[in-house]
């Protein structure tokens, strides 16, 4: 079943939840123009959240979608967070920093019965999730509401997990995705394949529709999924120049260069691997390392370096999320871009 029939959409094109890079005002436009927008909720609060549910609901009437990441809790390890912050000090002595000064503490919250108690009051045609599911009795609540739920898989073992507990549709994220892995049910980075290897094996595996992200940045690619067996796409990267995107003029800058022909894998940013432009810190600490905190503990003791050097104009301490195919990256209002993507279907 494409998309398009599952949710009543008329182009077979989600805009990636991408958290931190966007905000409300994209999700409507991508939704007006036909696609399925998404609200990235794993940095909001419940407060946040129901402003934007309101504004997206003052804004369109049709379907859009919800993410939420679904990490658990870490416990704070003391002896992680020191070894962490040590291997940072030659930074933090460069642009003055006290590391006694930094805050410990999480930057992204996972899905809770509190965020459930928000969305009750709209139930949106669709939730998402990200690294796995809620736990049982949450997911049942959502289902309660007659939302579709989607969620990411890195690998046919993933996909087949979130068959077997009641999503709607698996989103198949191919290790060319920007931002953060989907990948649940290990660490293993190197169980991670690309797009258009994960997607017809998925596709055969599971009998529910099966969404591919990761790679994708214009029609061809569109095209190229759906005769693949995609019931639809899920594009993020090609979406961030567009003027409703909330990224920095110096993550836009590096979109632009040359830089984002080079990317990687690396968890220094949040402690969970995530694709993004190579830079300074990634290069100098290796861009996959045991030192950072378990996620999104790591996230506090680099976002006073983020900080210091974006203010002079430099990404060097900067999540600068990028998938491997930045070529679709347009400075184009999302409502066209989304069309455009759509435009081979």
């Amino acid at each position: 079943m494409r998309l398009t029939e599952l949710l009543g959409i008329e182009l077979p094109v989600i805009q990636a939840p991408m958290a931190g890079a966007q905000a409300s005002a994209m999700a409507i436009a991508v939704s007006n123009a036909g696609g399925l927008g998404s609200l990235p909720c794993a940095m909001l609060t419940a407060e946040g959240l129901r402003k934007e549910m309101e504004t997206i609901k003052a804004q369109t009437t049709r379907p859009f979608n919800v993410n939420f990441f679904c990490h658990m809790a870490p416990v704070a390890d003391a002896a992680r967070e020191s070894a962490w912050r040590a291997a940072l000090a030659p930074y933090y002595r460069q642009y003055g920093i006290d590391p006694a000064g930094i805050p410990a503490g999480p930057g992204r919250a996972p899905f809770s019965a509190g965020f459930a108690e928000v969305l009750e009051e709209y139930r949106p045609a669709v939730v998402s999730f990200h690294f796995g599911l809620p736990s049982a009795d949450l997911l049942k609540r959502v289902k309660s509401w007659r939302s579709k739920i989607f969620c990411s898989a890195t690998t046919i073992e993933e996909a087949l997990w979130l068959e077997a507990h009641g999503v709607d549709a698996v989103i198949a994220q191919g290790v060319e995705a920007g931002g953060h892995r989907g990948i649940f049910l290990s660490d293993d980075l190197s169980t991670q394949v690309g797009t258009f290897a994960l997607l017809p094996q998925v596709v055969r595996a599971v009998k529910v529709p099966v969404i591919a992200a990761g790679g994708i940045a214009d029609a061809k690619g569109v095209t190229a999924a759906l005769a693949l067996g995609a019931a639809g796409v899920q594009i993020g990267t090609a979406y961030l120049l567009c003027p409703e995107s909330t990224i920095t003029a110096v993550h836009r800058k590096a979109l632009k260069s040359e830089a984002a022909r080079h990317t990687a894998l690396t968890n220094l940013f949040t402690g969970r691997p995530a694709r993004g432009i190579m830079n300074k810190v990634m290069r100098e600490l290796g861009p996959v390392s045991n030192l950072p905190p378990a996620f999104p503990l790591a996230t506090s003791a680099i976002v006073p370096l983020r900080a210091k050097a974006e203010a002079e104009g430099s990404g060097d301490f900067s999540p600068l999320w990028s998938g491997q195919n930045a070529t679709g990256c347009k400075e184009i209002p999302a409502a066209q871009l989304t069309r455009e993507l759509a435009a081979g279907v």
